[in-house]
């Protein structure tokens, strides 16, 4: 799935990405080190992957999209 980063915090590993509907979704440390970046840019085009659905959602990887 494609994401936009919305927010990122250097200091926690932590953020937020807006999926394309514009919904915002967190994402945790673990996340973001399971994709092995170093920094995040707020409107930078990300690749994530989720567990669960709905309220439920959950972000497993946060990585830059390629194509």
């Amino acid at each position: 799935m494609h994401a936009t980063a919305y927010t990122y915090d250097p200091e926690s590993r932590s953020g937020q990405v807006l999926l394309d509907d514009g919904t915002p979704v967190p994402f945790d440390a673990p996340a973001f080190d399971a994709g092995g970046l170093r920094l995040l840019r707020p409107g930078q085009r990300v690749r994530i992957e989720t567990e669960d659905e709905g309220n439920g959602l959950r972000i497993t990887l946060v990585t830059l999209q390629t194509f």
